[in-house]
Parts: C-alpha cells; structure tokens; sequence
C-alpha cells in the first residue's frame, strides 16, 4: 500500500507528487496519457518561480529554450495598446521575469522531476475510480498500460484529474460559474510578428472591435506562438452553425492588430474549441482525498492563472499532506486546511475576470481614479496573490463595476 495516490500528471499532480516523495512517502501517481502531450495554457505568472524554486526546477526552466516573459500588455477596441505591464517594474528581483513554456516539454519536465524525486510514475493508466469505504476514500481502480485492471489503495487519494474532476463530479460537488460561461478557440501559428527587446515575449490580450470577444497571443520556442479567441459561450459557438475554424477567422475579421501580426505566419494545426470553462467545487478535501488543481476550479484564461493556481494548490495539498501522515490524521479537516488560502487567491482572480468583462470597467480609467490601486493589480496580475495590497483594491473596484459575492467552502 502507498501512502498517497495521485491521480494525473499536470503540474498540479506533479507538484504533489514530487514535494511528498522527497519527504520520503510512497507515492504513486497515474496519468493516462503517455507524456509529452499537447496541453493548451502556455503563459505563467511571475510568482510561479517560487514553487520552481522548491521543486527544483529553475536551472532545467533557464536552460531550457522557453521565451521569458517580462510583461502582459493590453490592447482595447479600437486598437490602441495600453503600456506593457512590466512585473520588474514592481519587482527587480529575477522572480519578475517568467516563461512562456510549450507545455508537452514543460509538464513531462515537471512529471520527469517528481519521478527523480521518487515518485513512482504510472504512464498510459486511466484511473476507472476513485474507490470509497463510506465517506472515506481508500483507493483506486486502474487500468494499466499492458491493458489490465488493478486495484491500489492508500490513506490519501489526490485528485489531480483537471477538467476530469474525477471526485468532484463523482460528488456532485463541482457546480459551474454561470456568470463566465465562455468558451475559447485556439490553434499555433509560425511566423507571427513579435515585438522586439524584452517586449518579444510578451502576452498579449486584443479585444475584438466589437467588444464581445478577445484573443490572447503568446510566444512560444522555434517561431511559434499560441492564438486563442475567448467569448461568451452562446456568442461564440451557440449561436452559430460554422466549424471551429471558420468562427476563428471570423473574429479574426474583427481583430485589426492581430491580422497584422499572423499576416505572414502559417497557421500549424486545426482550430480546437473548450467550453464551459470555468467552474469550482465546493470542497477542496474529504475524508482521505484532497482535490488539487484544475480538479479543484478553473477561472477564466484572462489572466494565466491555470498553471499558477495547479502549482500552488499542489504545493499547499502537499505540506498538508505531509503533516497528515505525520500525525496520521486523513481528514477532511486536515487535508484541507490550506482552503481558506488557496480561496483568497482563487477569489481575487475570480473578481479581476469579472471586472475585465465588465462593459462599465476599464483598468485604465480605475488606475487613473484610483492609483493606490495600481501595487494590487500587479500584484494579481503576477501571481502574487496573498499579497496585503491584493484584497483592498476590490471595494473600488466594485464601486466602478458589478463584482461577484464572495464564495465559501462547505468543507
């Protein structure tokens, strides 16, 4: 028997993983694709540098052939780019500068890390269940690579499935934020135009000129770079009866920097859609299985929160996991106390999406009337999201435009 299974191999699970196994715990994870693999949410935020730093990860990420990221820069309606928000601005410290990563390399470096670690990793093996003795989770039933179906079991289950979300959904804990219903179309190109200097790295995020859609534009190694167009759900695929690649170039249509850019580059691959995106669980731990990742929540991609929130969340489950086999307590109170943390952070992304889809909002008009503000919005916009700056900011801010409520966990 092990001490932890983990469920799924992305940074979130990787992260667990890596962190308990050098503690020295039997931990096994399974992951059903044999890596690497194509992943869509290539862009990390600044504050990701310090769980590379424990994970030990920084010199393979400066070696490695991944853009650094100095900044986001915002482009609105009529075309006109805002000035880049520049993280070392805020911050000289070499953490302000991060990486735009091609994540097939990135996720097999992170899942190769936990293995050097002593994880024992379990490729091309679908998880078929989590297996449950009442309220308590005690393992899980997979099937392996060469085909057979094997039972493993241990006193900690990490859901680290992604969108899966094997165990919230299992639950019927996983509810969706009806208030960001969106989807997203994206492909790579090569041959995109860059900025030149450290701006050649930059992400980019370019309204539509009608306001009802925005693409994002992200450098990636070997002239490639990831363009993806976000909007609401029934806007963007509902409501109309063409392919994922005709409704790209539509938008495209109505998005004049972002034609400047791909006027020589070549799209690499066929359009892909996701929808219904963004949606949370309303726990983050049971009796013996703690939740991690996106199998927690997903927000919104506006602000490239996906890989930093996976890490993070990985990180907090693991010294909570630690500590657990230490006392040997697998509650649901022990593995889960890191949620009323991991939630502050998850909130303030949460309120900084909705005010970017506002109609009433504009950052540049709420930074000109509030420019106390400004230490917070980099502070959210880097990942830096506990920060004391962070929380003060949204009473202004839902002064200007509607804000959500905030959530609370049941457990």
């Amino acid at each position: 028997m092990s001490d932890v299974i983990v469920i799924g191999g992305g940074p979130a699970g990787s992260t667990v993983a890596a962190l308990v196994a050098e503690a020295g715990h039997n931990v096994q994870l399974f992951e059903r694709e044999n890596f690497p693999r194509f992943s869509i949410g290539e862009s990390l935020m600044p504050d990701t540098y310090w769980t590379f730093k424990r994970l030990g990860v920084l010199d393979k990420l400066k070696a490695s052939a991944f853009p650094r990221k100095h900044s986001v820069q915002f482009f609105g309606k009529s075309g006109r780019g805002s000035a880049p928000f520049y993280f070392s601005d805020n911050n000289p410290h070499e953490s302000s500068v991060t990486w735009q990563v091609q994540r097939g390399k990135f996720d097999l470096m992170l899942l190769d890390n936990a293995r050097d670690k002593g994880a024992e990793i379990h490729q091309g093996a679908r998880v078929l269940e989590v297996l449950f003795d009442g309220d308590r989770a005690i393992g899980v039933r997979a099937k392996l690579a060469d085909g057979q179906s094997q039972d493993f079991t241990a006193p900690i289950i990490v859901d680290a499935t992604g969108q899966s979300a094997l165990i919230g959904r299992k639950l019927k804990i996983t509810e969706p934020e009806a208030q960001l219903n969106k989807a997203s179309i994206y492909t790579h190109y090569s041959g995109g135009r860059r900025d030149e200097g450290k701006d050649e790295g930059a992400t980019l995020i370019l309204h539509t000129d009608n306001g009802d859609s925005w693409f994002w534009y992200i450098p990636l190694p070997d002239d490639i770079v990831s363009v993806g167009v976000v909007g609401a759900i029934d806007y963007l695929v509902q409501g109309r009866k063409e392919d994922a690649q005709t409704i790209f170039e539509q938008e495209l249509a109505k998005c004049a920097p972002m034609q400047e850019r791909l006027q020589h580059a070549e799209q690499l691959m066929p359009a892909k859609t996701t929808k219904d995106f963004s949606y949370r669980a309303s726990r983050t731990a049971g009796e013996g299985w703690v939740l991690v990742g996106d199998a927690f929540c997903f927000l919104d991609p506006m602000y490239s929160s996906g890989v930093y929130l996976a890490l993070k969340s990985g990180e907090m489950a693991a010294d909570a996991i630690i500590d657990a086999i230490t006392k040997g307590d697998f509650s649901a109170e022990q593995l889960g106390g890191f949620s009323p943390e991991l939630l502050r952070g998850t909130e303030a992304v949460r309120k900084m999406v909705y005010a970017f889809y506002s109609k009433d909002f504009n950052f540049g008009e709420f930074l000109k009337r509030y420019p106390d503000c400004k230490q917070g919005v980099i502070d959210v916009l880097s990942g830096n999201l506990f920060s004391e700056h962070v929380e003060p900011i949204f009473g202004p801010m839902g002064e200007m435009c509607e804000l959500p409520n905030d959530i609370t966990l049941t457990g």
